[in-house]
């Protein structure tokens, strides 16, 4: 989805690699308490479906994906907070 050159700096790095569904989102959504507005959150994990889980969070809480970049042993979210809420 991105190339090296949109990725950014995260302001918080959330690692959760070696966890399945629905642990990804879970830690996603336990980071999301802390940040401010325009915050990049970044989530790490190997579960396949922390890409989709991410993006269906991202577009239902009113966030952006900066970018969804694959690497050889993980994936790697990028979530720009655009709105606080529950």
């Amino acid at each position: 989805m991105a190339s090296p050159e949109t990725v950014v700096k995260p302001t918080t790095i959330v690692d959760s690699r070696g966890t399945m569904c629905p642990r990804p989102i879970t830690d996603l959504l336990r980071a999301y308490r802390n940040p401010n507005v325009g915050d990049i959150i970044e989530l790490l994990a190997t579960d396949p479906a922390a890409k989709s889980d991410s993006q269906a969070w991202a577009k239902r809480k009113g966030n952006g994906i900066i970018a969804i970049i694959d690497e050889k042993d993980r994936v790697r979210v990028q979530v720009r907070i655009l709105r606080k809420g529950q």
